[in-house]
């Protein structure tokens, strides 16, 4: 359909992910495909009561919260964009409210988690440093897998002891590195990136972390080797490379980091995302507590 492409195009000229688009092609094609059994004609014919049986279609065919929520949003966005463009005076999908989301804490590992975890890998070997670089760069700089592999030779300002980042739609920010990581991506490049790349061993923009075979690694190829290290390192299960990016935030929040400076470091745009990585333990809530309150203490 005409409308739905100039919709995805106009998602792609905002800076939405291709990952995002396709999710929302799909989404409104399910509607569209809905709304053509029911009879009715797109956009015109749709109203809000079509649009509530739809929410409870989905709502019966067993679909979570969270996507359904995702599949109404698209839904709204699609809406929005007829109006925009004129085909239709106002959106029946505005009133249209999303099914209330649980509030589901990230997994964290905690500190001594993590040192298991980097210990486990073997960092004698070229593929061991490449690991290590990457999983040091993860929990370090609080990085997402996507943005690690997208990340260039030349992205690492040994210098300044930074890295620049592109994140979600492009946008891109400059996070500080530790001295362990920094120490981890010296090493990397310099006795295992060479053994691993083809004909760009000195390409500033060639790909940063590369495959055994010299391609640029993907974010499968990470979700494997944190499989591997957390059966190595017997912590427990279910552990993704995502939860990095947690232990990142809440750590250093534990820490006493500002969380208005964690929302930049993870390059949030709204600071209620950030605030999810408030929960800390109720041991550390003590510990500022004592520190903290002039009563605390006689």
């Amino acid at each position: 359909m005409a409308i739905l492409e100039r919709y995805l195009e106009s998602l792609r000229q905002k800076n939405s992910s291709e990952k995002t688009v396709i999710a929302y092609m799909r989404d409104c094609r399910q509607f569209l495909r809905y709304a053509a059994s029911e009879g009715v004609d797109f956009p015109a014919g749709v109203d809000y009561r079509l649009l509530r049986r739809y929410t409870a279609h989905l709502a019966g065919s067993d679909y979570q919260k969270a996507s359904i929520g995702r599949k109404l949003s698209a839904v709204r966005g699609l809406f929005r964009f007829c109006r925009s463009e004129g085909l239709i005076q106002a959106s029946p999908a505005d009133a249209l409210a999303s099914p209330k989301q649980p509030r589901k804490l990230p997994a964290v590992l905690r500190p001594a988690e993590v040192e298991e975890f980097l210990k486990a890998i073997d960092t004698t070997t070229t593929l061991g440093r490449r690991d290590q670089a990457i999983f040091e760069m993860l929990y370090g700089c609080g990085l997402r897998s996507e943005e690690v592999v997208r990340l260039k030779v030349s992205s690492i300002d040994f210098e300044q002891e930074e890295v620049t980042v592109e994140g979600k739609g492009g946008k891109t920010r400059v996070i500080p590195v530790g001295e362990i990581a920094l120490h981890a991506m010296r090493e990397y490049l310099q006795k295992a990136r060479p053994d691993l790349a083809a004909d760009d061993a000195n390409d500033a923009d060639a790909a940063l972390f590369l495959s055994a075979r010299g391609k640029p690694l993907g974010t499968s190829d990470i979700r494997r080797r944190t499989t591997k290290y957390v059966r190595k390192a017997a912590i427990r299960s279910g552990v993704s490379s995502h939860v990095f990016r947690h232990c990142f935030a809440t750590h250093l929040l534990e820490g006493g980091a500002d969380l208005r400076a964690v929302q930049e470091l993870l390059g949030h745009a709204s600071i209620s995302t950030t605030q999810r990585y408030t929960h800390v333990s109720g041991a550390h809530l003590r510990r500022i507590y004592e520190r903290s309150h002039p009563r605390a203490r006689r």
